[in-house]
């Protein structure tokens, strides 16, 4: 928790005038590659602008849904990204294609995409492409560990983790073998084969050198998912990386985390975007 205030007073000192509300543009639609078979739409994503800013940090945003449902239009998302584009900071909510329509590594596939193409365009929307942030909620969270932890994805598009200024996976998992994640869901998510599920695992693709990195989850989430951030944060450290804090959100469960994002008094939003403008702003 000392990591975490620190980053907010950080926060402050940079942005005196945090608590202003800005007015926020929309630009709806934009298709981020080529549609591709099983996409029905998905290919696709809605900024979140700041208005009357330029060189804004940037959150690619990635819902939730097991993998298997959600999408950018749905009230949760748009609120979350209203929040922080009203507190300065762009914000791009992605959709990507689902199970069962297709399987893995599709998904982290689609996010690869839509990251790549923020990076190459965000700069025409008045946001940084330099400071581009990962931040998702529960399968979301899950896919942006993924990108930032193995950079198979992140590679076809001339891309790396060091393209990515830092991740705020929002309770996330990181195991994709273990109870709760692939032996209990529909074996068309990530298919039939347990070594592949161990290869898309974000905790077994850890290294040095990961962007910054902010977990947060909620004091009531599922034992098994509180017990993955926890042990995922001192695995990332174990690895060769300071630069990750561990945050749990006092009276939430995995569905009301996301639900209060829109808050302005939110415990969570208020993290990342503390997150985002310190570590933006740090050198």
């Amino acid at each position: 928790m000392k990591q975490i205030l620190t980053l907010v007073l950080l926060y402050f000192c940079a942005a005196p005038a945090a608590a202003e509300r800005l007015p926020v543009r929309v630009v709806k639609d934009i298709a981020y590659r080529t549609a591709l078979p099983g996409a029905d739409g998905k290919e696709t994503l809605d900024l979140y602008l700041p208005q009357g800013r330029t060189g804004a940090p940037v959150i690619v945003w990635y819902y939730g849904g097991a993998l298997q449902q959600g999408d950018k239009s749905d009230t949760t998302e748009v609120g979350a990204a209203g929040r922080f584009a009203s507190a300065g900071i762009a914000t791009a909510v992605v959709n990507y294609r689902l199970s069962p329509g297709v399987s893995h590594p599709a998904h982290v596939q689609d996010a690869a995409a839509s990251f790549a193409w923020v990076k190459r365009n965000i700069a025409s929307y008045g946001g940084d492409p330099n400071q581009v942030f990962l931040v998702g909620h529960s399968a979301g969270a899950y896919l942006l560990a993924l990108l930032a932890t193995d950079e198979r994805y992140l590679a076809p598009h001339g891309l790396s983790a060091r393209d990515i200024r830092g991740l705020v996976p929002v309770s996330a998992f990181f195991w994709v073998e273990r109870t709760g994640v692939a032996p209990d869901r529909p074996m068309t998510v990530w298919g039939a084969d347990a070594a592949k599920w161990a290869d898309a695992s974000p905790a077994h693709h850890l290294r040095a050198g990961l962007p910054p990195m902010l977990i947060l989850y909620a004091d009531g989430d599922e034992p098994w998912r509180q017990q993955q951030n926890e042990e995922f944060e001192r695995e990332v450290r174990k690895a060769g990386n300071a630069r990750v804090s561990l945050v749990r959100i006092a009276s939430r469960t995995h569905m009301s985390i996301l639900n209060h994002l829109k808050d302005d008094d939110d415990p969570a939003s208020n993290n990342i975007v503390a997150f985002v403008n310190a570590t933006s702003h740090a050198k």
